[in-house]
């Protein structure tokens, strides 16, 4: 494994490469560009907000900032899951023309996730202001859970990619999943609205673990579980390895299916 890090390093140019054609032809050919960047999200809050504040009636201080906080790390989770899911299939001519370690088309999917994120998140920081943050915390906690986050996800895309190889119809489900999985996480409503009877399966669910810590830290304005903070690591760490370990095992038959 420690190999196969080292020759995907010699790569990183070729990574470079493809994550920035991955953001350039993301919004190629739409008016604003690159700009929808930023418009997605604000987009999706005002949705989100309109329904959620004035239909569904839920009441906290700055409820547009706390669903900010959790609608941005949750848009680069599904837009890396749904682009993830394909990437391989969308690269067909590029597999089947050179060699280069397949893993850098999952990971250029990952990183133009968490790019466009950090883009997402110049909107709320000046808002963050509001809620007298502590900057220590943020430093410390922060970089954690958008690295565990960002392994987590890298491994469902390394997972779902290389079986949609084989089975076409995992993108279509995983659409479909994905949406669930969404209401599933408390991202539009505080956790505090989970009956506690449900409590325990909400947990089961590790995007869950990850949107709870940056809730913690941008919006209580406390430090995270230890325990969610252990969970999100091993999580992360487990998900990734299996995601990995299924890439490489089917890696072998991707320039004859695709």
């Amino acid at each position: 494994m420690v190999n196969r890090i080292k020759e995907i390093f010699t790569f990183k140019e070729m990574l470079k490469n493809l994550t920035t054609y991955d953001l350039r032809t993301r919004y190629k050919g739409s008016f604003f560009g690159f700009l929808w960047s930023f418009l997605n999200p604000l987009l999706l809050l005002s949705v989100y907000y309109l329904v959620f504040s004035s239909v569904m009636r839920i009441d906290i201080d700055y409820y547009f900032l706390y669903m900010f906080i959790g609608l941005l790390p949750w848009t680069m989770f599904q837009s890396s899951i749904l682009i993830g899911v394909n990437s391989i299939i969308s690269n067909a001519n590029l597999i089947k023309k050179i060699y280069f370690p397949r893993e850098v088309i999952p990971l250029s999917v990952l990183f133009s996730g968490v790019i466009n994120y950090f883009f997402g998140l110049v909107i709320v920081i000046p808002f963050l202001f509001l809620l007298d943050l502590n900057i220590l915390r943020i430093l410390i906690w922060f970089p954690f859970v958008v690295i565990t986050q960002s392994l987590f996800t890298l491994g469902l895309v390394f997972l779902l990619s290389s079986l949609n190889v084989l089975f076409r119809d995992v993108a279509h489900m995983i659409s479909i999943f994905i949406t669930a999985w969404f209401y599933f996480t408390p991202v539009v409503y505080p956790k505090t609205m989970i009956s506690p009877d449900l409590e325990y399966i909400f947990n089961l669910n590790p995007m869950k673990l990850y949107i709870d810590i940056y809730h913690d830290i941008f919006y209580y304005n406390s430090t995270p579980n230890v325990t969610i903070a252990i969970s999100c690591v091993v999580v992360g760490v487990i998900t990734l390895i299996i995601g990995w370990m299924t890439f490489n095992k089917l890696q072998i038959r991707f320039a004859e299916e695709v």
